[in-house]
């Protein structure tokens, strides 16, 4: 069977975990981010299914906003993972490489970050932490494209219109289930509110088609699940 990119994801999440981070996926743009318990550290892993310099070019990128960047591929025998000068310029970049064994999963470490740092860049980095901090589990799969990210703005969308599937009308109310229900109400990103008076909405057919989707799919909003279940 083809290996993909997010094939890689969970070994390399259990690797990070590991060694004390928390970790989820696909967090604006990136394919993998993790934090330390105290949340001070910030680390992001950019997943591939051989090492480039395109993979290198796009993991300098991330030095702004990270602690620690690493880059993970699958061990080759003669691909540029084993290339003694791509891990030499990885140490120069201060860029992390792990390699991951196709068959039996295991995570190698070939070059630690070192600790070159460019010029941060703080907003990037704050809006990486909220969307980390705001996003329930785990809902994506690190690597995987072509569909819909399952964002906290996303999760919490789709908490006000389940709460509407159960009658619920008033922005008032969902407010109290929702948190800034009214933000999500009003900018109805997705098409599924239809203002009907003063602070009422009501649920649009593809508002209620996502709604019925998501509980059929992981129950009632609020709850943990495994990776990539959308919770």
């Amino acid at each position: 069977m083809k290996q993909s990119e997010s094939d890689l994801y969970p070994k390399v999440k259990a690797y990070l975990e590991a060694q004390g981070f928390t970790v989820k996926g696909e967090i604006r743009g990136c394919d993998l981010v993790a934090t330390a318990a105290d949340g001070d550290v910030v680390v992001i892993a950019e997943l591939k299914l051989m090492l480039s310099f395109e993979l290198v070019l796009q993991a300098v990128e991330r030095l702004a906003i990270a602690d620690e960047v690493w880059i993970a591929v699958p061990l080759t025998r003669r691909g540029r993972d084993q290339d003694r000068r791509a891990h030499r310029l990885c140490k120069l970049l201060g860029i992390g490489l792990l390699t991951v064994h196709p068959k039996r999963g295991t995570v190698e470490l070939v070059t630690a970050p070192a600790p070159y740092r460019p010029r941060p860049n703080l907003r990037r980095r704050s809006l990486l932490l909220r969307e980390f901090q705001r996003r329930r589990g785990d809902p994506e799969i690190g690597g995987s494209a072509n569909k819909t990210r399952m964002t906290a703005y996303r999760q919490f969308a789709l908490d006000c219109a389940i709460a509407m599937l159960g009658g619920e009308d008033s922005s008032k109310v969902l407010r109290g289930i929702v948190p800034e229900a009214t933000k999500y109400l009003y900018a109805n990103l997705y098409g599924w509110f239809e203002r009907i008076g003063t602070g009422r909405y009501r649920l649009t057919p593809a508002g209620i088609s996502a709604a019925q989707a998501r509980l059929a799919e992981t129950g009632p909003p609020g709850q943990a699940g495994p990776i990539g279940t959308g919770v």
